[in-house]
């Protein structure tokens, strides 16, 4: 695990999963289908359980004003701040490096208790940084 600092704040809108782990995959498909992917923009997938279920968003950066409204999508805001995190490589031969980064994230002691599970898809291929952000800024 590091620690690394998100320089500014990231207005995201996204598409919801129906379900989660299950509606995962396709919730990133619909957001593909409106917003092409573009090595010029950066994707997410946030997660955070709430009322007892894990609610999953399969997101992008909004790159233009009012780009969400253009889509009909919500936004959410991803904080500038100190995030602990962990680099998976090669997650698409096993997804399941995802789960296993976050098991470990969330056994840090010091996370915001209003806090993302945050994958950023960064543009490497087959690479995702998984990271929380932290209560102590």
């Amino acid at each position: 695990m590091e620690e690394f600092i998100l320089e500014s704040n990231i207005k995201l809108f996204y598409i919801q999963a129906i379900s989660f782990p299950e509606g995962v995959l396709e919730a990133h498909q619909k957001l593909h289908n409106m917003v092409p992917f573009s090595r010029d923009r950066k994707y997410f997938g946030i997660s955070r359980p709430e009322n007892g279920i894990i609610v999953y968003k399969a997101a992008t950066e909004e790159t233009f004003a009012n780009e969400a409204e253009k889509y009909n999508c919500q936004t959410l805001l991803l904080k500038k701040g100190k995030y602990i995190s962990i680099i998976v490589e090669h997650f698409r031969e096993n997804p399941q490096k995802i789960k296993d980064a976050f098991d470990q994230l969330i056994k840090h002691y010091d996370l915001a208790p209003e806090g993302y599970c945050v994958e950023w898809y960064n543009n490497v291929e087959d690479t995702v940084n998984c990271f929380i952000r932290l209560r102590k800024q």
